[in-house]
């Protein structure tokens, strides 16, 4: 999709910053500005919509109320986006409902559609992706890897495992910890590090020369007080993993059937004991397991990389304005 209708700009509202986001509509022509507040109205002219993070917007309700203001004027749609709910980053239960009140959002673009809060009259399923720049085979192929020889590890995960810093990671660490000595008396090659400290190539080395990647949790997941569920929807590692050619083992998620192919795409666990299972499977049965890789791997890059959410939010946004004609 290209800019049309002299809408050839993409705003960033307040302090988006994905940088994703901005390379994939720049990849399909659109220019974009950063850090809006107060847009002018050459940009207005110009606009095809305007993106913030939902957490800027609750935070500064009365800088997003003016920035709505003047995009309502020019008929150009705030998109609110939202990757950690229904968790919100643990935003206080009040300030989310003052938001859900003030329904500044003329979109909420979730990567979950779970029931949470109404920020606005149409919601969008807009899930996680791939920046491919960062996350494709550097350089390794998918023939290579379908040697047995080529992996170092069984079972690995490298990621945040600082439950004492980060409580929304507690539980993975408490997992893993309990789930690395189970494996290893299975006679399984085991790799569960804490990735801070590593370089990126040393975490790519991992992913790809692991048979097995295990997704367990997120910081969407934490819940911050009872009655909150997990997230229905998908972290970004259940995409960078097959964009980088490696098989993923996730928990159970809402949303992978709207994303994969549950049948060829995709494998997930219960809980630790069909964890353990499903990593027994998995590491004996050696092609099958690359079979769902490639597949995942070709649905990725198909399908779920932020250029393709980038096309998807233009299209809502001329959804958008198609729904809301100048006035006479």
């Amino acid at each position: 999709m290209s800019a049309s209708h002299g809408r050839n700009l993409v705003l960033f509202g307040l302090r988006m910053r994905i940088e994703a986001y901005r390379d994939a509509f720049e990849t399909l022509g659109y220019e974009a500005a950063l850090d809006v507040t107060q847009p002018s109205a050459e940009q207005l002219s110009r606009a095809a919509l305007c993106v913030i993070s939902l957490y800027d917007g609750v935070r500064r309700p009365r800088e997003t109320l003016r920035l709505k203001r003047a995009l309502t004027r020019a008929r150009v749609p705030l998109v609110g986006m939202d990757r950690d709910a229904p968790w919100h980053l643990g935003v206080r239960v009040l300030r989310l409902k003052l938001f859900e009140w003030l329904n500044v959002l003329d979109v909420y673009a979730t990567h979950t559609l779970q029931p949470t809060y109404d920020f606005a009259p149409v919601k969008e399923y807009v899930p996680n992706a791939v920046w491919t720049r960062h996350f494709n085979l550097h350089g390794r192929t998918l023939e290579e890897m379908r040697d047995p020889a080529f992996y170092r590890w069984d079972a690995s995960f490298v990621g945040n495992l600082d439950g004492v810093r980060y409580k929304e990671h507690a539980e993975r660490q408490r997992f893993l910890a309990a789930l690395e000595p189970r494996l290893q008396a299975l006679g399984l090659r085991v790799l569960f590090r804490h990735s801070s400290g590593m370089s990126e190539a040393e975490q790519i080395d991992v992913i790809q020369r692991s048979v097995i990647n295990l997704s367990y949790r997120s910081s969407c997941d934490h819940r911050s007080r009872r009655g909150v569920e997990m997230s229905w929807g998908l972290p970004e590692r259940c995409y960078g993993v097959p964009a980088r050619g490696g098989f993923v083992l996730a928990d159970e998620r809402r949303h992978a059937a709207d994303d994969f192919d549950l049948s060829r795409e995709w494998a997930s666990f219960r809980d630790f004991e069909d964890c353990i299972a499903r990593i027994r499977h998995f590491a004996a049965h050696f092609r099958e397991t690359r079979a769902i890789a490639e597949a995942a791997h070709a649905r990725v890059l198909r399908e779920h990389t932020y250029q393709h959410r980038a096309q998807r939010l233009l299209q809502i946004a001329g959804a958008w304005r198609s729904a809301h004609p100048v006035l006479s």
